[in-house]
């Protein structure tokens, strides 16, 4: 559903989970940023006993400010702007600290941990509530894990089903096909009920999977900023992101193997970026680049992935496959 100024005329729902479509932590990390930086209040929380297997997704007991212990269950909340559709004008001290620009009080916000059952309620309750608050477009967050070198800028891929949003924004539609998250769920339930959507995902190295990524955070970030036209401070960010490059850096001077396997997925990628480089001279380099990885010892599964290295979060994201 896009009125006459399009996409980005009405009130727009930015989401993210935890679990499988959150590789490195970037798109829920991303989302909790706009969370503490936007005027923004509680519209509605699911409740958890009716979406989550707590034997699968744990509560955890943590202790407050005041030392008291108490417990946090997953769940999902919806927020919104306190003032919907005000665009607030940062005092001068502030300045630095606040989302501006002129969809800033049009943003609501969605965050939480990916379902374990009852997906098709669970679409229709977010999108009932996105309704409620008359969200006329919804912007999907993902990451995924990826063969991609942690030196060179982050790819992202901007998708939508949506043939008015695609021509609007100039994006392409997703050709993936296979297992998905709850973001395909959210997406195809809002299409259907008339809601736009779009999808941004991040591809996060796969070799440092156990950690936070902020560079692929910062990569959601600046592209949500440009898509949706709007300023986003980065705060620390920008210093996290260049600390968590140089700490790989320091493993992979560190271990001959993890270093030469880097040296070829920057060769890859450079290759890939290279302005000379066509379609067909794309193609023969990835087919040679994965004979090579088939033949060099480090291989040993059928799906392309090194040995030992398990399918966790984001491995197999519904996002576009690289």
């Amino acid at each position: 559903m896009t009125d006459g100024n399009g996409f980005l005329g009405g009130r727009l729902l930015v989401v993210a989970f935890e679990g499988w479509n959150d590789a490195g932590e970037a798109a829920t990390g991303a989302v909790r940023a706009l969370k503490d930086l936007l005027d923004v209040e509680m519209i509605t929380e699911v409740d958890p006993e009716l979406y989550f297997d707590y034997q699968f997704n744990r509560p955890t007991v943590s202790t407050n400010e005041d030392g008291v212990r108490t417990i946090g269950w997953p769940g999902a909340i919806m927020y919104g702007p306190t003032t919907p559709g005000v665009v607030t004008v940062p005092l001068a001290e502030d300045a630095e600290l606040r989302v501006s620009g002129t969809n800033a009080g049009n943003i609501y916000l969605l965050i939480g941990t990916e379902p374990s059952r009852s997906w098709k309620s669970f679409a229709a309750e977010i999108l009932d509530a996105a309704l409620a608050a008359d969200v006329s477009g919804v912007v999907f967050l993902g990451a995924m894990l990826a063969d991609v070198p942690h030196t060179r800028p982050i790819s992202i891929f901007v998708s939508s089903d949506n043939a008015q949003v695609r021509a609007e924004l100039q994006i392409e539609r997703s050709n993936y096909e296979g297992p998905v998250g709850i973001l395909s769920v959210l997406s195809d339930a809002a299409e259907t009920m008339g809601i736009s959507t779009l999808s941004i995902w991040a591809s996060v190295p796969h070799y440092v999977h156990n950690a936070p990524s902020p560079k692929a955070m910062l990569a959601l970030i600046d592209k949500l900023e440009e898509v949706i036209d709007v300023v986003i401070p980065r705060g620390a960010l920008v210093t996290e992101a260049a600390e968590w490059e140089t700490g790989i850096d320091v493993l992979a001077g560190e271990d001959e193997e993890m270093a030469a396997y880097i040296a070829q997925l920057e060769q890859a990628r450079d290759t890939v970026d290279s302005p000379e480089a066509s379609g067909e001279a794309i193609a023969q380099e990835f087919e040679k680049y994965l004979r090579k990885r088939g033949t060099d010892g480090r291989e040993g599964r059928a799906d392309g992935r090194p040995d030992g290295r398990p399918d966790g979060p984001g491995s197999r994201p519904d996002g576009p496959r690289h």
